[in-house]
């Protein structure tokens, strides 16, 4: 099979294509994670700092929160052309997009190279493809503990009941700890992921 002597490179413009390529996909997903897994250490760190709240604002005791997280898609990537999220945060490739271009979509020209075909195994389901998760993740919400705390015995507790109880939040500290670290180690994967891809591209750059 004879090879196309013309190739376009991988990195650079097509025209009537999009400039953002696959590289720049794999860092917005990337940076998905790391956004989704910081705001888990931030809801986490304010369960820990309030496992002895008695009295919050509603003069309850405060009650644990958990970050919900799902597959983002591409009306609700934060990191996708067109999306609110994208808008407010007024991006940089609001024109363009970190998803703009999918993998080797080379528009085909009367003397340019075809398109590589790349077979893929199919599956079913998913979130805007066979496959699902290729916009990332996105915080869906964050969810309040609607448990009851538990029960100790301070009768001197300017929040104890009339049988000397106060109700404390329902936060084990320990657990929590462990989630610290669960999410540290994702944000610390999902950075690896991020350095690895701009590794790839400025090395693109130097051939």
């Amino acid at each position: 099979m004879p090879i196309n002597p013309i190739r376009q490179p991988a990195l650079l413009p097509v025209p009537g294509q999009q400039v953002v390529r696959p590289m720049f996909k794999s860092m917005g997903i990337a940076a998905s994670g790391i956004a989704a897994q910081r705001q888990r250490m931030e809801v986490i760190a304010q369960n820990i700092a309030n496992a002895d709240v008695t009295r919050g604002p509603d003069g309850q005791p405060y009650r644990r929160r958990d970050v919900v997280l799902e597959a983002a898609t591409s009306q609700t990537a934060v990191y996708n052309p067109g999306t609110p999220a994208a808008q407010a945060m007024g991006s940089s490739v609001a024109s363009n997009g970190v998803f703009g271009s999918p993998a080797f979509d080379v528009p085909v020209t009367a003397d340019g190279p075809k398109p590589i075909e790349v077979p893929v195994l199919s599956a079913a389901g998913g979130v805007n493809g066979p496959l699902g998760g290729e916009y990332g993740v996105r915080v869906a919400g964050i969810a309040e503990d609607q448990g009851q705390g538990r029960l100790v015995y301070e009768p001197g507790h300017p929040d104890a009941n009339e049988a000397g109880y106060v109700r404390y939040p329902d936060i084990d500290t320990t657990q929590e700890l462990v989630k610290l670290m669960d999410a540290k180690r994702i944000y610390e994967a999902n950075a690896a992921v991020f350095s690895t891809a701009k590794s790839m591209l400025r090395a693109a750059l130097d051939i």
